[in-house]
């Protein structure tokens, strides 16, 4: 079965060689859903954006297909020419049986027009709480709404990261969906506590609800642990990263590392003791599972489904006081450390194993091929 991801910003995670432009967690989640799918037989292509490479240039037996250049185009028409004619154009030359994409946004729309009138089939994964909620969307036109909505509603499967956003999508769209977890790249190494020197480690790209400024305020209570922030600007908040940055150059025990490329950035994971979440929402944010695969704790606002609660994962908190007490238990009480460390790897192995994982996935695809042939 030929299978295809869309993803424009997914190449800078496939190919090393483009590793200086910004990613997020979902073209991690795509591109390694991408090489376990081919590993097991799937013929496998990608739709991104133009980065300049050559077309139906080939990663990893991965063949990828140019869409068009970010910023592209005029303003008003560029909506369709180049995006819609050359979504249209990548996912003709794809010619798969099957097509793949997360984010809300006017991408689902697109592409189910495109299915429906070629006579494919379509999964759609949410990626974000909000993307199951039409008050709080992450899309800044109307006319993109529309579209989410139009692809949403007429996606052959859809796939939600946990049960809240599962039933938040069938209250808020009347959409059923099933429950996917998320793959998660193993470490090239494993340190020992003693060995690990980033004391606490903070991850995220810099746009306003992902909270940085909370970083900083942590850094302000606890004068005496260092931590490291890691994350780029994002379009529309380049005043926010300049912000950032300017304030943790006067915070002696604040490191802001800025953009760190997908391949490099495993090796602040390896050294962290502590990661903390400071943002407002998420999806399923991939950091924790690089975290936890590491047996790092995790301190966060956010807890999806209860999670981290539930299975004693680290800590889930309401408040900077609340993050600062966690943090400094785990900075100081070794056996605690190791307690909660040891929870975080045996819970992925149980629950993250590709085989596990991709299950849901596998269904999905294969549902959403039936139901294309029948159509």
């Amino acid at each position: 079965m030929k299978v295809c991801l869309v993803g424009l910003e997914n190449l800078p995670v496939l190919a090393r060689e483009y590793n200086n432009y910004g990613i997020g967690g979902e073209q991690v989640q795509q591109t390694l859903m991408a090489k376990a799918l081919s590993k097991r037989g799937y013929n496998i292509s990608m739709v991104v954006g133009d980065y300049g490479q050559p077309d139906a240039a080939v990663w990893d037996g991965i063949t990828t297909y140019k869409a068009y250049k970010p910023g592209a185009g005029l303003p008003v028409i560029r909506f369709i020419h180049p995006r819609w004619t050359g979504i249209w154009s990548a996912l003709k030359k794809a010619d798969a049986d099957v097509y793949y994409t997360s984010c809300a946004g006017m991408m689902v729309g697109l592409m189910a027009m495109f299915c429906r009138v070629h006579g494919r089939g379509l999964v759609f994964r949410l990626a974000h709480d909000t993307d199951a909620d039409p008050e709080r969307l992450l899309i800044r036109y109307r006319r993109d709404k529309w579209l989410y909505s139009y692809g949403l509603r007429r996606a052959h499967v859809v796939l939600s990261q946990h049960g809240a956003q599962q039933s938040a999508l069938l209250k808020n769209y009347g959409v059923a969906s099933l429950v996917a977890d998320m793959l998660v790249d193993p470490p090239s190494r494993e340190l020992d506590l003693t060995d690990r020197d980033i004391p606490v480690l903070w991850v995220n790209n810099l746009r306003d609800f992902k909270r940085p400024d909370l970083a900083l305020e942590l850094a302000r209570r606890l004068p005496c642990r260092q931590i490291h922030m890691v994350g780029g600007p994002q379009p529309g908040f380049q005043a926010l990263y300049e912000t950032i940055q300017r304030e943790s150059a006067g915070l002696p025990n604040l490191s802001f590392h800025g953009r760190i490329p997908y391949h490099d950035v495993g090796d602040f994971y390896d050294r962290a003791r502590v990661f903390i979440n400071t943002s407002d929402s998420e999806g399923f944010p991939n950091s924790y599972l690089q975290s936890w695969r590491r047996g790092v704790p995790v301190v966060a606002f956010f807890d999806p489904d209860g999670l981290i609660r539930r299975e004693g994962l680290g800590y889930a908190v309401q408040s900077m006081d609340e993050m600062q007490q966690a943090v400094e238990r785990l900075l100081t009480d070794d056996d605690e450390w190791l307690r909660i460390s040891a929870r975080c790897r045996d819970y992925m192995e149980r629950h993250h194993g590709d085989d596990v994982v991709l299950e849901p996935y596998l269904v999905a695809i294969e549902q959403a091929y039936a139901k294309r042939r029948r159509a």
